[in-house]
C-alpha cells in the first residue's frame, strides 16, 4: 500500500547539519531558566552540542559506543543526543521514572560506556547501583543546582548534588565539566564531519527499550534511516513548516517523543520545552503553539474538564453553552459523512465559535493550535469529535517503537473518527487472517537488540513485522480492535474486545478515570474502575474518594446507558470502584500511561473474584 515519492534518505547527523546551515540564527528551542523562558538558536545548539561531543569523546567515548539517557525531556537532553550521534555514538534513552532496578537492567543489557543523569534524584539511583554495573561506567549530571526531596524519619530532607557525588571520583562529573573540557580540547578539525559521512544509514541510531506491559522489556534497535524515514514521512502527512511551533511535554525516552523533536530538526521548527506535565497548562498558555502531541489520558483529562466547566453553567450562560455544543455536533456529523455545512449551519458555527469556542481555545492556550496529535493509545471518539466540533482538530495516529513512531495517521483534510488514519507513505500493511496488523517498511526496525528470539518471534521470513494488534481496514483507514493478547474469550466462547468497552466507559463517565474489562474464560464481563480527578475533587480528599455510594451511582447510570448498545456477552454486569486512580509509581501504568494489565490483575485478583461470586449475572 506505500507509493512511491521522493523519499529523504539521510542519517540523523546529516538531517541536524543541513537544519544548522539552513537556519542558522532561527530560534530552535525554548526552555525555562530561572522562572524565564529562554531561547536557543540553531546555531547555538550546534555549538553546544560540539563542544559536548568533545568531551564525552576526551571521556572515552567512541564510536559505537551505548549511553544511556535518564533525564525527562529538556534541551540538554536534545544537544546530549545530538552530540552522541555526532560522535557515531549510539543514544539508548531510560525513562526517568524507572526505577534502580530497571535502569540497571538497561545499562547492562545495552552494555553501557556512560549514563548521563538529569539531576540528585537520578544521580542518587545510579550511585546506589554502583555495586553491581561496572566499575568503568562513567556518570555525568546535567543540573548542578537542582534538589531533591525525600521522606526520612526525621521530616523532609533536601538531598544535593554536592550530597551525593563522591568529591574524588573522577567517573562523576557534570555536563558543564565535560563541555568546557571538550571546548578546551575539541576534536581535531573535521573530525566530526569525517564521523558524519562515515555513518550509514543502517548504522544503529537509538536503542529503546520498551516499557514493559508485559515481560522483560525488549531493546529495539533503529538505525538512522528507520528515524528519518519515518520522520520525512510525517512531515509530509500533515505539512508542517517553519512557521510552526510545538509544546513537547511527552518523555523523549519514548520513540513518539524523541519523533517529535527530529521532526522539529528536519521542518525547522521551534520547540518549547514543559517545564513538567504538571505546568502543560500554564506552559500551553505562555506558548500558544501551533501543535501538541500527548497520550489519549491526557485529552480524556482537558475533556473531563470543559464537560465539568459546561455542566456547572446554568441560565443564560448555560443555554448558550448547550446550543453551541449541538451546533459543534452537527459540524463533526457534517465532515464525518462528508457533507457541505451549507449557509445556515456555517452561520451557527461562526456564531458559536465567536460566543464559546473561541473563548474555550484561548483559556486553553489553544487560539494558534492548528491540531493536535494523540498517540500511544486509542482515543475514544466521542472525545475526537467534540473537539473537532470545537475547532480543535485532534488528528489520531498508530505506531510503535518498532516502528519508529507513528506509521497511520489521520490527515487535516482525510480523517475518520475512530480509526488511526490511511498508512504513511513509507509503509506496507496486511492484516493476518486472524486479524492482526502486519507492516513493512523503511520505518520498520530490524532486530531486539542481542536477543535473536524475540526478533524471530516478530518478524516473519518474509519481513512482516507481527505487531500484536488486532484491526480491519475501513476505505482504507485503520481502526484497532484491540491487542491480540488482550481479547477476551468468555466461557461461553464470545469473543470480547475490551478495550473500545473500556474506552467507551471513560467516555459516557466523567467520574472515571481508568477502566479494566475482565472476563477470559469467564461467564460474563466485569470492570476494575478508578475515580477520575474531578470524582476526587467532588466526592473525596487527599487523593481518594471518600464517598464511595455517590460516585457508584453515577457510574451505574453511564453503565447502564453503555450497555444497552452492547451486544448482551458484552455488557458490565458488574464493577468494582477503587479509590484511587491507578499510576506509575504504584506499578499499574507505564511511563506512556498505558495500564499493565497483567499487574492489574494480580494487584486485585481479589477484588476481581469478589464480583464473580454472584452467578445470578451469568447469561
Amino acid at each position: 500500500m506505500s507509493t512511491e515519492t521522493d523519499r529523504t534518505e539521510t542519517t540523523a547527523v546529516e538531517e541536524w547539519s543541513r537544519r544548522v546551515a539552513a537556519t542558522p540564527g532561527a530560534i530552535a528551542f525554548r526552555f525555562k531558566e530561572n522562572g524565564a523562558w529562554r531561547s536557543m538558536t540553531w546555531a547555538e545548539a550546534d555549538v553546544i552540542a560540539r563542544e559536548i561531543a568533545s568531551g564525552l569523546a576526551g571521556a572515552g567515548i567512541a564510536v559505537g559506543d551505548r549511553v544511556c539517557l535518564l533525564s525527562q525531556s529538556r534541551v540538554e537532553w536534545m544537544v546530549c543526543d545530538v552530540a552522541i550521534l555526532l560522535l557515531g555514538a549510539i543514544t539508548v534513552p531510560i525513562y526517568a521514572s524507572n526505577t534502580p532496578d530497571q535502569c540497571a537492567f538497561i545499562v547492562k543489557d545495552c552494555g553501557a560506556r556512560m549514563v548521563i543523569v538529569e539531576d540528585a534524584a537520578q544521580l542518587e539511583k545510579m550511585l546506589a547501583l554502583r555495586g553491581e554495573l561496572p566499575a568503568d561506567l562513567a556518570i555525568v549530571y546535567m543540573s548542578g543546582d537542582v534538589t531533591l526531596e525525600r521522606p526520612d524519619p526525621n521530616g523532609r530532607t533536601v538531598v544535593r548534588i554536592a550530597d551525593v557525588r563522591p568529591a574524588a571520583d573522577a567517573r562523576v562529573r557534570s555536563l558543564e565539566e565535560v563541555r568546557q573540557a571538550g571546548r578546551a580540547q575539541p576534536l581535531g578539525p573535521d573530525e566530526l564531519e569525517r564521523r558524519a559521512a562515515a555513518t550509514r544509514l543502517d548504522a544503529m541510531f537509538t536503542i529503546i527499550y520498551t516499557s514493559g506491559t508485559t515481560g522483560t522489556p525488549k531493546g529495539v534497535v533503529l538505525t538512522h534511516g528507520n528515524m528519518t524515514s519515518g520522520v520525512a514521512s510525517s512531515c509530509r502527512a500533515v505539512a508542517l513548516t517553519p512557521a510552526d511551533a510545538q509544546l513537547m511535554f511527552l518523555p523523549m525516552a519514548h520513540v513518539l517523543g524523541r519523533q517529535l523533536v527530529w521532526v522539529c530538526v528536519h521542518a525547522g521548527i521551534v520547540t518549547w520545552f514543559a517545564e513538567s506535565i504538571a505546568k502543560v497548562k500554564d506552559n500551553l498558555l505562555e506558548a500558544r503553539p501551533t501543535y501538541m502531541a500527548g497520550v489519549p489520558r491526557v485529552f480524556e483529562k482537558f475533556y473531563s474538564g470543559v464537560q465539568r466547566v459546561m455542566g456547572e453553567a446554568h441560565g443564560l450562560k448555560g443555554a448558550i453553552m448547550k446550543w453551541a455544543l449541538g451546533v459543534g455536533k452537527r459540524v463533526t456529523q457534517a465532515a464525518a459523512a462528508g457533507q457541505p455545512l451549507g449557509m445556515g449551519l456555517s452561520l451557527s458555527r461562526w456564531l458559536a465559535d465567536r460566543l464559546v469556542f473561541a473563548k474555550l481555545r484561548g483559556r486553553l492556550g489553544l487560539d494558534r493550535c492548528r491540531f493536535l496529535v494523540s498517540g500511544a493509545a486509542p482515543l475514544t471518539a466521542e472525545i475526537a469529535e467534540f473537539f473537532f466540533g470545537a475547532g480543535i482538530q485532534i488528528i489520531e495516529g498508530y505506531g510503535l517503537t518498532e516502528t519508529s513512531s507513528a506509521v497511520f495517521l489521520n490527515r487535516l483534510d482525510r480523517f475518520r473518527f475512530g480509526t488511526v488514519g490511511p498508512p504513511l507513505d513509507i509503509v506496507d500493511l496486511k492484516i493476518a487472517d486472524d486479524g492482526e496488523i502486519l507492516l513493512r517498511g523503511p520505518s520498520i526496525f530490524s532486530k531486539y537488540y542481542n536477543n535473536p528470539e524475540a526478533t524471530a518471534e516478530a518478524i516473519d521470513p518474509e519481513g512482516w513485522f507481527h505487531t500484536g494488534d488486532i484491526g480491519q481496514l475501513e476505505d482504507g483507514f485503520l481502526r484497532i480492535t484491540d491487542r491480540k493478547k488482550d481479547l477476551i474469550v468468555t466461557a461461553g466462547g464470545k469473543k470480547v474486545a475490551p478495550q473500545p468497552i473500556e474506552n467507551a466507559i471513560k467516555a459516557r463517565s466523567p467520574w472515571v478515570g481508568q477502566a479494566v474489562v475482565f472476563g477470559d474464560k469467564r461467564p460474563y464481563c466485569v470492570a476494575l474502575l478508578t475515580p477520575s480527578e474531578d470524582a476526587v475533587r467532588k466526592f473525596g480528599q487527599d487523593g481518594k474518594v471518600t464517598d464511595q455510594g455517590a460516585v457508584r451511582a453515577e457510574i451505574e447510570k453511564a453503565l447502564q446507558g453503555l450497555n444497552r448498545g452492547l451486544a448482551p456477552y458484552e455488557t458490565i454486569k458488574a464493577f468494582v470502584l477503587l479509590p484511587a486512580d491507578f499510576t506509575e509509581a504504584g506499578g499499574e501504568l507505564t511511563p506512556s500511561m498505558k495500564v499493565k494489565r497483567k499487574v492489574v490483575i494480580e494487584k486485585y485478583r481479589g477484588a476481581i473474584e469478589d464480583l464473580y461470586k454472584n452467578a445470578r449475572h451469568a447469561d
